[in-house]
C-alpha cells in the first residue's frame, strides 16, 4: 500500500488508517454498543497484515478500553516499529464515567502519562487535542506539546475539530502537523476554512467519519437504524435523523451502480473519493472484525480518475444532503 507524508513531519503514513473508536465498547456516551475484544484485536492484526501502518484511537474511547486493545494488539503482533500511533487529550472522566474538556497544561501531561501505561508504548508518534474545548485553554494546553516532545514522550502533535482560526492560534506557539476533521461526501464543512488552512501551511489532514458513521457504506436502512443497540451512539447524531437520514440512503441508492460498474463497493467509493479531495492525506476507517477491514483496505490502493470524480460530484450536487453536524 501507497504512503503519503503526513504534513511537514517525518511521519509516513498508509492512505487508510486503523480507527479505534468503536472498539472502545459500549457503556460511554459515545460507545457503539458492546465490542468482543477478542475481535477487535483480529481486525486491527488484519489490518496490519493488510499493510496498514497506522492506528488511531483516543483516551476517552471506552474511557480508557479502547487504548488497552490496541496496546494488547501491538503485543500480539510484535513489530512496534512499523506502527504509527495516535491517540488524543483534552477528555476526562472521573467514577461516574461523565466526561469533561479540560486543556489546562497539568491535565494534558496527565493524560499522556496514563496513554503511554495504556498503549504500552515509551512514545506517541502523533499525539492530539481532541476537540477546541474550552477555547480559551487552547493556547494552554497547545504549550504543553513542546515539552512534552522535547521529554521524548511524543514524536509530533496534532489537532481534531480545529477551525482555521483555531489552527493559526497553536501554530503561533508551536508547529501544528496534523488536523483531524470529520469530513465525508455529505460532511464537508472542513473545506469552509479548515482545509484551506492546512493547504496553506502544509498541515497533514486525516478525515475521519469518512463513511458516516455506516451510512456511506450501503448496508444501512431504516430496519438496520431501528436495530441499534439503545447504547449505540448513531442513535442521537443528526445524520441519523431526519432530514439527513433519508436524503443519504438516496445518495448511496444514486452512487451504488457506479460504484458496482467499477468494480468496487459503495463503502470503497466513499473512502476513494475522499482520498481524492485535495489535501487529504489519510482517512480513518474503524474496524469491528477482519472482514470489515478487508473491504476498507482495498480502497487505499483505489486511485479515482478525473472522469468517475465528474460522475460522482454531479450526483452529490444533485441529491444535496443537507451537511450533519459533527457528533463525536
Amino acid at each position: 500500500m501507497r504512503r503519503r507524508k503526513l504534513g511537514d513531519s517525518e511521519l509516513e503514513l498508509t492512505p487508510i488508517g486503523f480507527g479505534a473508536w468503536a472498539i472502545g465498547g459500549g457503556d460511554w456516551a459515545f460507545g457503539w454498543g458492546a465490542q468482543d475484544d477478542n475481535q477487535s484485536v483480529a481486525a486491527i492484526l488484519r489490518a496490519l497484515e493488510l499493510g496498514i501502518n497506522w492506528i488511531d484511537t483516543a483516551a476517552v474511547y471506552g474511557l480508557g478500553h479502547s487504548e488497552k486493545v490496541v496496546a494488547r494488539a501491538l503485543a500480539e503482533y510484535g513489530h512496534r516499529h512499523e506502527v504509527i500511533v495516535a491517540t488524543k487529550c483534552g477528555l476526562r472522566w472521573g467514577k461516574n464515567r461523565n466526561i469533561r474538556p479540560t486543556l489546562k497544561a497539568e491535565s494534558v501531561r496527565q493524560e499522556v502519562e496514563e496513554s503511554l501505561r495504556r498503549l504500552k508504548v515509551e512514545v506517541i508518534d502523533l499525539y492530539q487535542i481532541h476537540w477546541p474545548n474550552p477555547d480559551p485553554q487552547i493556547e494552554e494546553g497547545w504549550g504543553m506539546m513542546p515539552r512534552l516532545v522535547k521529554e521524548g514522550k511524543i514524536r509530533y502533535a496534532g489537532v481534531s475539530n480545529f477551525s482555521g482560526e483555531q489552527m493559526a492560534r497553536a501554530e503561533a506557539i508551536f508547529p501544528v502537523t496534523s488536523l483531524q476533521p470529520p469530513f465525508s461526501m455529505v460532511e464537508r464543512s472542513a473545506e469552509v476554512d479548515a482545509l484551506p488552512y492546512c493547504r496553506e501551511h502544509d498541515v497533514g489532514v486525516v478525515a475521519y467519519s469518512p463513511m458516516q458513521a455506516g451510512l456511506l457504506t450501503g448496508a444501512f436502512s431504516a430496519e438496520r437504524l431501528a436495530q441499534l443497540e439503545p447504547g449505540d451512539w448513531r442513535r442521537g447524531s443528526p445524520a441519523f435523523e431526519e432530514p439527513c437520514f433519508s436524503k443519504i440512503l438516496e445518495l448511496v441508492r444514486r452512487l451504488q451502480p457506479l460504484a458496482r460498474g467499477w468494480g468496487y463497493t459503495m463503502a470503497q467509493l466513499a473512502l476513494a473519493w475522499v482520498l481524492a479531495q485535495p489535501g487529504l492525506t489519510s482517512a480513518i476507517v474503524g474496524g469491528r472484525n477482519p472482514g470489515q477491514v478487508e473491504e476498507t483496505a482495498r480502497a487505499g490502493a483505489w486511485e479515482l480518475e478525473a472522469e468517475q470524480l465528474e460522475q460522482v460530484d454531479k450526483i452529490l450536487a444533485e441529491v444535496a444532503v443537507p451537511n450533519p453536524k459533527p457528533l463525536h
